[in-house]
């Protein structure tokens, strides 16, 4: 009789820096929202199940901007501070309940931002909301839209982001969805008091869960640089011989890629108390110099995309017989470079991302055992199988009934009451199972595609990067003349800088606003840096990098593994 299939579940959690680098002020507030949803629930939903495991990656600027918020909310209920950072949160928070033109139209932009379906009109009285901004939109009647509709616009777009968990369950949210509408400043304010407390809870929510042994929990280089392009800029044409690159490498860029690997570690240790074992480098961005490099530094394993390994086998794992060489770890690398390396199975991870919301979610679920009692069948005789299911962990979710909860609570369930799998994270599995099977030579690529294209190769992503690279360049002629303070503020703002989100929504492919957003946060951040440096800031700086104007699945947040 073969061992059980293990099966991991990795939820990957991310945000980049949103706070505008020039006031302070969060230009977009998903770090709080997606906190006080999917953070929240994910966690709950494992707490409640007696056998439930997964693996969660937390990236440091995430964790740090949490941290940010909570101390911010913290700091204005205790009266230290007199506002607050975040413009909705502000709004939300707004004694006198009245508002601007200026105001009025961001809250009417800003406050429909969700899943309409799911998540505005399941609740009449937001529904309502939605109707009555129609009609005035299309009537020219905005103006006539009273301050009292827009305290309740706030109040509802907040109560519709809480966790499912939250809203079942805790007194205020129940209460203020059962009140409905004519929120007070007391009734907004006693949401301000749950969204703080949420905030402030989920450091110490997950490490009672490590505690518990129900999950690992992960991290990923402090600002989720693209470590391969840091390091050589070719390595993006072993997969895209004719990609475009800059002409010359980042400078510096093994210590860049070291300084936010360090920095991830000791932020991981600080936010959850114990050192990570395992990383998902940011956008599962792999080379043989980046994992040499996670060797170097202590990690005992990583993970990537399914089409990295095809890549690197030189043959298509989906036409192999039994494709069984997908459901084992790999050892990459030598002597203390050599780490571990799970290899993502891209059709049951996006099946939950792209597909299972628009399912039964009883069919749902018996579609994943279905597809499990497969892969079962073909790693039959096989020692110690291992499927990784690895996703965005909070993206797919308000796109499901009732915010996944029952779809999840249903499919730990189903797996972890069947003798035939066993729920268990990475570092358990390797604990019983140590990878033996050493793979010669890594091909370069990401969880996308199991290329870069994502982040390089076009015309308005390389030049993202040579932008990049003259920022950099006037860092290193300026770091001499900077003070410890300065120095200090100038490197931490190049972090930013390096972060993987900006090349991922240059494209024509994105959608235009989010494109615009990105852009111009990107811009600004290049910007502050060298005002940082006390060095001119380049005109080039002021010129659009990318319009976007396309329409990708899911709003371009998530992307499938294959392509």
């Amino acid at each position: 009789m073969s061992q059980p299939l293990s099966v991991v579940f990795y939820w990957h959690m991310h945000q980049p820096f949103y706070c505008e680098a020039d006031t302070g002020r969060y230009h977009l507030p998903w770090v709080y929202l997606h906190a006080m949803k999917d953070y929240t629930d994910m966690a709950e939903i494992l707490a409640q199940l007696p056998r439930a495991k997964a693996v969660i990656n937390y990236v440091p600027s995430l964790t740090a901007q949490i941290e940010d918020y909570a101390s911010h909310l913290r700091e204005f209920l205790d009266g230290t501070a007199s506002k607050l950072n975040d413009p909705l949160l502000a709004s939300l928070a707004d004694k006198s309940g009245q508002s601007d033109q200026s105001s009025r139209e961001y809250l009417l932009e800003s406050c429909f931002r969700l899943n309409h379906e799911r998540n505005l009109h399941r609740y009449s009285a937001y529904s309502r909301l939605w109707n009555m901004a129609e009609h005035a939109k299309n009537n020219d009647a905005q103006d006539y839209l009273g301050d009292s509709f827009f305290t309740d616009l706030v109040t509802w777009y907040h109560l519709a982001w809480l966790g499912e968990t939250v809203r079942n369950h805790n007194f205020v949210a129940r209460r203020l969805i059962e009140k409905a509408r004519n929120f007070s400043y007391q009734d907004r304010r006693d949401l301000l008091t749950l969204i703080a407390s949420l905030l402030s809870e989920i450091p110490a929510m997950h490490r009672r869960l490590v505690e518990s042994g129900k999950i690992e929990l992960t991290t990923t280089p402090y600002a989720h640089p693209i470590i391969p392009l840091m390091l050589d800029f070719n390595t993006a044409r072993e997969t895209v011989a004719d990609a475009l690159i800059p002409d010359e490498q980042y400078p510096g860029g093994r210590e860049r890629a070291l300084d936010h690997i360090t920095l991830g570690q000791k932020t991981h240790q600080q936010t959850f108390g114990h050192a990570a074992k395992g990383c998902w480098p940011a956008e599962g961005a792999v080379s043989d110099a980046t994992l040499a490099l996670l060797g170097q530094s202590g990690f005992q394993w990583c993970a990537t995309g399914e089409s990295v390994l095809h890549h690197s086998l030189k043959y298509n794992l989906r036409e192999q017989q039994g494709n069984r060489d997908l459901y084992h770890p790999w050892l990459v690398g030598e002597g203390e470079e050599e780490i571990t390396c799970f290899f993502r199975d891209d059709r049951l991870s996006d099946l939950l991302g792209f597909e299972y919301s628009r399912w039964n979610t009883s069919d749902a679920i018996n579609n994943f055992m279905h597809e499990l009692a497969g892969i079962r069948h073909r790693t039959m005789g096989m020692d110690a199988p291992v499927v990784a299911i690895i996703m965005d962990g909070e993206n797919a979710w308000e796109h499901y009934h009732e915010n996944a909860l029952p779809f999840l609570t249903k499919l730990y369930q189903s797996i972890s009451e069947h003798d035939e799998y066993e729920l268990t994270t990475f570092s358990e599995y390797l604990d019983k199972h140590p990878a033996t099977e050493k793979l010669p030579k890594l091909t370069a690529g990401s969880w996308v595609y199991g290329n870069l294209s994502t982040w390089i190769g076009d015309k308005a992503k390389t030049r993202a990067w040579e932008l990049l690279i003259e920022a950099k360049k006037a860092f290193d002629a300026q770091q001499g003349h900077l003070n410890e303070e300065q120095l200090e503020a100038a490197t931490e703002q190049l972090r930013i800088c390096e972060g993987s989100d900006w090349c991922w929504w240059f494209g024509d492919y994105n959608p235009g606003a989010a494109v615009r957003d990105f852009d111009n946060l990107y811009r600004r951040h290049l910007k502050k840096l060298y005002l940082l440096i006390d060095s001119p800031v380049p005109a080039s700086l002021d010129e659009t990098i990318s319009q976007g104007g396309g329409d990708a699945e899911g709003g371009g947040t998530m992307r499938r593994g294959g392509a």
